[in-house]
């Protein structure tokens, strides 16, 4: 089994060209990648049950895209048909182009869909509520809630509707959902109220010490200053392309104010462990190849922007660019998938 922060990192890894890529190769080889990490390592734990789910309601707005924008988006030389002009918003021509655009932004939508449903699958959930930082461990809680919400909420209801299946319940309009929708809540409300006891009874948050009034109050007037010039910061290195060197002077001292704030909550934790998790050869493995992931993916933008960068409206061709290092860059973020039969075998 991985380090929960191993999953971490190959989230980012994954991430990164899943939302920032229109190209349909690069973004096909980010999904294929997600899909690989699945059936070797994720399809064996309960909660990854729910990827087909997931995966249909990728699929869905994968469709859903593809209308969406040929009939609000006219530009575009191939022509396949057209509507009337007095049709508000759709009315226009229907052009191969942005039928096209509607498929890749639709891609991008399904790849970032599963790359987090895999990576729901495969890390240890309690584990990842363990990693969060201390100053965090209040939102670490709502974190692990939200992602776990989902898949439990899928396998609740086919739970459910198999119940009712042996009883005899069959669906047949929108007024048979109900026997289905009240216990769902029933269960989420139970499920919701028994974390709480067992976080309660194992003593979660009561080792948080108060800091004086007069010194949470700088803490909350620093963490704002911090704040604004952070945003400051973004704002005129995006606007004002002479004042840059001032936007980034502002971002670095956001920054540096948020983790002095951040460090300052940390010291009123306490945190205790049983058993911290060991890093292993697998590990290393996956941090390495995410990090040659990221920086092959982002030297070829740099270095050969054209050929990452694709749209299919003109004066562009419709075949989307493709650079062989940047392939061979994202192909690394199946690396899990290879080391799963071996992942035990790796330790140094």
């Amino acid at each position: 089994m991985l380090h929960t922060w191993s999953w971490v990192i190959w989230l980012v890894a994954a991430s990164v060209p899943a939302f920032t890529l229109r190209n349909p190769l690069y973004l096909a080889l980010v999904l294929g990648a997600a899909g690989l990490v699945y059936f070797s390592l994720g399809r064996t734990s309960t909660i990854g049950r729910s990827w087909g789910t997931f995966a249909r309601i990728g699929l869905f707005l994968f469709a859903l895209t593809i209308p969406i924008n040929a009939l609000s988006i006219h530009t575009g030389q191939i022509v396949l048909f057209r509507l009337p002009e007095t049709w508000p918003i759709v009315g226009g021509a229907i052009t191969l182009e942005a039928v096209i655009a509607g498929a890749v932004s639709g891609l991008a939508l399904f790849t970032i869909l599963m790359v987090f449903a895999t990576f729901n699958a495969v890390v240890d959930h309690y584990q990842l509520l363990r990693a969060t930082p201390a100053f965090l461990f209040q939102a670490g809680v709502v974190i692990s809630i939200a992602i776990t919400f989902v898949p439990q909420m899928v396998l609740s209801a086919k739970e459910i509707r198999e119940a009712q299946r042996i009883r005899g319940h069959r669906f047949r309009g929108i007024r048979d959902l109900l026997p289905l929708i009240m216990p769902l809540l029933a269960s989420g409300l139970e499920r919701a109220i028994r974390l709480a006891e067992t976080m309660e009874a194992r003593g979660f948050g009561s080792a948080v010490e108060p800091l004086p009034p007069r010194r949470a109050v700088m803490v909350q007037v620093g963490s704002l200053v911090a704040l604004l010039a952070l945003l400051a910061g973004l704002f005129v290195t995006a606007y004002f392309t002479e004042s840059r060197t001032w936007g980034w002077v502002l971002i670095g001292l956001g920054v540096a104010g948020l983790l002095a704030a951040f460090r300052t909550q940390a010291g009123r934790v306490q945190q205790t462990r049983y058993r911290r998790l060991a890093w292993h050869g697998g590990d290393i493995a996956v941090v390495v190849a995410c990090a040659l992931a990221v920086t092959g993916f982002v030297g070829a933008r740099l270095a050969v922007p054209e050929a990452i960068f694709y749209s299919p409206f003109p004066p562009n061709a419709l075949w989307p660019p493709f650079q062989p290092v940047a392939g061979a860059a994202l192909l690394l973020l199946a690396v899990p998938a290879v080391l799963a039969p071996r992942a035990l075998e790796l330790k140094p």
